[in-house]
């Protein structure tokens, strides 16, 4: 059997030993951005539409939903801006604030994968 593991958990193995971590960022205690959350924002842009995003991702139109309420609200401007459907549908994208947020996260997840494999190369007993 395949040994998998979820996309956001980073691990760094080195003499048997495992470093495993994830990363996300909080506001007020709530979870604000974290790789599932990212993955969305992009698949909200590759497809212009939350519920194509979801689908995407397996995920419910709902979960979806409530994951962009949820970062817009928590920002000081929104991440993602909708239209409402009508004759040509709706649809969803990207805001500036938003294209900056997928930015920095994929800058602080590549430091946190390079921070554990140093530590793992570091770990001596």
């Amino acid at each position: 059997m395949k040994n998998q593991r979820e996309p956001c958990i980073e691990k760094a193995e080195q003499k048997g030993y495992s470093f495993k971590g994830r990363i996300w960022i909080e506001v007020e205690g709530a979870t604000f951005l974290g790789y599932g959350r990212v993955t969305l924002l992009e698949r909200i842009r590759q497809y212009g539409s939350i519920s194509q995003a979801a689908k995407s991702m397996d995920m419910s139109y709902r979960h979806a939903w409530d994951l962009v309420d949820s970062m817009n609200r928590q920002s000081p401007r929104p991440l993602v801006e909708t239209t409402t459907g009508g004759k040509g549908g709706g649809g969803a994208k990207i805001t500036a604030t938003g294209e900056q947020a997928i930015s920095h996260f994929w800058n602080l997840y590549k430091r946190f994968k390079k921070f554990l494999d140093k530590e793992a190369k570091n770990f001596t007993l």
